[in-house]
Formats: C-alpha cells, structure tokens, sequence
C-alpha cells in the first residue's frame, strides 16, 4: 500500500524530490518505493530525466486505476469509521403504532435529527411477531405494550402512558371525569387482531376475572383509526394507552380508569448480540429524553446491559 502511495505522489509531482517532501520521507525511500511495483509488474511506470519523470503510457493506465482505488478504500476507511460511532448505517425498528405527537413519535423524529446519516426503517405489528423478526435479525429493536419476559431478549421499559376508556361521545358514562373498571361491566369491547390488540384483549380479561356478567370482546383486522371510527358509531368501547387521545378524533372521548393499579409500561426489546452503535445512540436517546420527561428513564439508566455502554 504505501509502494501505491508513493507512486501516486511521483506521478502527482512528476518529480521524487517533490514527492519525497509532500510526503515528509526522503527521496531515496520514494525511489525504492516506486521501483518496486515497477519490479512486480515487469513494466516501467515513469520516465527518469534530469528534470523529473514523465509517466509511461503504462504508467498512466496503472496510475488511474490504484487511484481509483485508493479512493475506494479511504471512502470505505471512513464510513467503516462512522458507521463504528453509529453516524451512517440502518436502523429497524418495531413498533405497535406510531401516533404524532406520542413519546415514540418524538424520539425517532429527535433520532433522526440528531443522526441524518442513518436510515430508519419502521415496522408496524403484532408484539409476537415483532419479537420473532427481531430473533430473525430483521429488526434491531421493537417498542412493545407491557413487560414482557423474555430470557434470550434485553428488556427495559421506556416510558409509560396512563389507561383510558375510549367510548362514543353520547355514551352513558361520557360525562363523567374518570371511570372504574365496574362501571364498565357489561360493556361490549372492541379489540384490534393487530397491534396491540392481543395485549388489550388479555388486559380485559384479566380486569374482569371474577366479574359477572364476563365482558363481550370483539375482534376486528382494522386499523387503530377505524377501531376508534367504529366506537364513536355506537359497535362498542375500546380502552388505550393516552397517546392514542393525541389523534385527531370526533364522536368519541377518552376517560381516565381511575382504579388502574398503575400506567401501561412501554418497554424497549432488542437481541443481546446486536451491540450496533445505532441501536445504543437510540437507547441513550430514550433513556435521556425519559429521565427529562420525568417518565420511568431511571429504569433505563439503571439497567444498561453489558457490551451496550
């Protein structure tokens, strides 16, 4: 490589002297160095006369094209070397939704800010299968509803947002300020097949085990805007996480669930052997912008896994 280098500089130059002083080496190094490609190949690459060196037309061909090269491999030098501090690459992510305005939203909308050179892929889904394309390698990290235990995953809940009841807006309980989970017994609830619609269908059993009458749940393969559409035409009453108020909605409102033992954690999952500096910038970023929201990022802070700090 530095035989290349040196050559390269001669053939800048059209002179050792010159060379052998832009390169800070003495001009005795720069011969040696030239000759011996020169050697190797069996072909003469430069001219000498008392004035400099003119490059054969050999020379020319071979200059072009290590010179090309050299170009190749600073360029891959360097982004070897961003993508190593997490500054060019990829990053995919899972996510349940991704609502404007919503904790998630703001931080990949603050990641891309703060990192213009990496591509962000996004991932709408089911929680189950989020959590198997990550097992896959097809995703790097996935924002899932709850805390999940998985042994062979790294968890840490992120954020959390309070649980609502979402019911049309001439519902009998829509006056109200905040709800209990008795009040809404006998309710018929509309769930997602989607998104966290799984999370939600289990939540609302377990709220109304040893409840009677056992609440009616309904499935839908929709989207979260026509859930909310249907519950504002009368089909049902869903509940969520607060963000979900953050969309633009009519005919419906969203009432606290005043006996909700505690919020609905939002938790980070990612594979132990992905140790990316794309993924780390991400989970610093979240658990930065947590601990200033006041929103659970000790628990970030305090559980950083091994081979990510």
């Amino acid at each position: 490589m530095t035989s290349l280098l040196h050559t390269l500089a001669v053939a800048e130059y059209l002179n050792f002297r010159h060379a052998a002083s832009a390169l800070g080496v003495a001009q005795s190094s720069v011969s040696a160095r030239v000759k011996a490609p020169e050697e190797d190949l069996g072909i003469l690459l430069f001219e000498r006369h008392t004035r400099g060196v003119r490059l054969t037309q050999a020379g020319r061909h071979f200059v072009e094209r290590i010179a090309a090269g050299v170009d190749q491999l600073d360029s891959a030098v360097k982004t070897a070397g961003m993508a190593a501090v997490g500054q060019c690459g990829r990053l995919r992510i899972g996510v349940h939704a991704l609502i404007p305005g919503s904790f998630l939203a703001k931080l990949i909308g603050q990641y891309r800010e703060d990192h213009p050179g990496i591509e962000v892929e996004i991932t709408e889904g089911m929680a189950r299968d989020a959590v198997m394309q990550l097992r896959a390698d097809r995703l790097d990290v996935v924002f899932v509803a709850g805390k999940p235990k998985l042994p062979d995953c790294h968890t840490d809940p992120i954020w959390s947002e309070s649980l609502v009841a979402v019911l049309p807006d001439g519902h009998r309980l829509a006056a109200q300020s905040a709800i209990t989970w008795d009040d809404l017994v006998g309710e018929t609830f509309l769930v997602r097949r989607g998104g966290t619609g799984p999370e939600v269908h289990e939540h609302i059993v377990l709220r109304f085990a040893g409840r009677w009458p056992a609440p009616s749940i309904q499935r839908f393969d929709v989207g979260r805007g026509t859930l909310l559409s249907m519950v504002g035409q009368g089909f049902g009453i869903t509940i969520a996480g607060a963000a979900t108020a953050l969309l633009p909605t009519t005919g419906i409102v969203f009432l606290p669930v005043a006996d909700e033992p505690e919020p609905v954690a939002f938790t980070a999952v990612w594979s132990p052997s992905n140790r990316s500096a794309t993924l780390k910038n991400l989970l610093d970023l979240a658990s930065d912008m947590s601990r200033r929201g006041g929103s659970r990022g000790q628990l970030l802070a305090d559980h950083y896994p091994p081979g990510m700090g």
